[in-house]
């Protein structure tokens, strides 16, 4: 399980979607992920699917990778459409004990699995295509106007970063003391959950402790580089927009126009 959580990983690539400028993949995802929320109709997710099933194309990630990075929430799906299902008022369809299974419950339950499924692929579709250095200047920028208000907006971009880099990392590192332990006869398969919620504490306490030890680490080889924040500081790689950028800010803004009118000609 936690070899598919694939986000905060980046795979290199000649892509056109690899070459668009970091900022304009963060605004085209962001517009994506307004969209899907404000949605409200089967065409609408259809063309939300149809964009981002092209832009993996395009990128060249395999799809099954994109599909690995919601395994890990399969749990949260069911259980959001569950709840969605059963305590949403409407037409009812079925009744037992406390609970009502209502048309406009099974509605909202596929839809709320459909925005969860969109939001996570096209976030990792984003980590996937950029390097968390790119991240991390491309968010320096976009919120610049913020440091008139002096808010440490080069400090937020960092660890920002930093936690999304490091998340690949912990992972590994999860899976290497779940390893060790089970070698030591450890067990977290069986039992009740309260026994397998036990049986987590020897991993936590080994992981909390490399945790601390690399943030350590990184502090003190930031200071031997004398890192003092983002004031002064130069970028070794300058991005510019390019015609392809405003392309693209056309296109994606199409699609998500597209996705929110859509119920409105489908209810015409």
């Amino acid at each position: 399980m936690l070899k598919d959580i694939t986000l905060g990983q980046f795979f290199p690539g000649k892509s056109a979607i690899h070459r668009l400028d970091p900022r304009t993949k963060i605004i085209c995802v962001m517009a994506f992920v307004v969209s899907i929320f404000v949605s409200s109709s089967f065409l609408g997710y259809g063309i939300s699917f149809a964009f981002l099933g092209v832009c993996i194309k395009i990128s060249g990630i395999s799809p099954k990778t994109v599909l690995k990075s919601l395994k890990p929430l399969i749990f949260i799906l069911i259980f959001t459409g569950i709840l969605n299902m059963l305590y949403t008022p409407g037409r009812e369809l079925a009744s037992f004990w406390i609970f009502t299974i209502t048309a406009e419950g099974i509605r909202n339950a596929v839809f709320m699995i459909l925005r969860i499924v969109l939001l996570i692929a096209s976030t990792s579709m984003l980590t996937y295509t950029t390097s968390p250095i790119a991240l991390t200047d491309a968010l320096e920028r976009l919120l610049s106007p913020l440091k008139k208000l002096k808010v440490p907006v080069h400090e937020f971009a960092m660890m920002m970063t930093i936690a999304l880099r490091f998340i690949p990392t912990l992972i590994e590192e999860t899976d290497k003391i779940m390893s060790a332990q089970k070698a030591r006869g450890a067990d977290f398969d069986s039992g009740s959950l309260m026994d397998r919620a036990k049986a987590l504490v020897p991993i936590l306490v080994p992981l909390f402790v490399s945790a601390f030890r690399r943030a350590d680490e990184l502090a003190t080889a930031m200071e031997c580089r004398l890192y003092h924040g983002g004031e002064g500081r130069t970028r070794l790689n300058t991005t510019v927009m390019t015609s392809l950028d405003f392309r693209a800010f056309v296109l994606v803004g199409l699609i998500c126009l597209a996705s929110c009118l859509s119920g409105r000609v489908v209810s015409f």
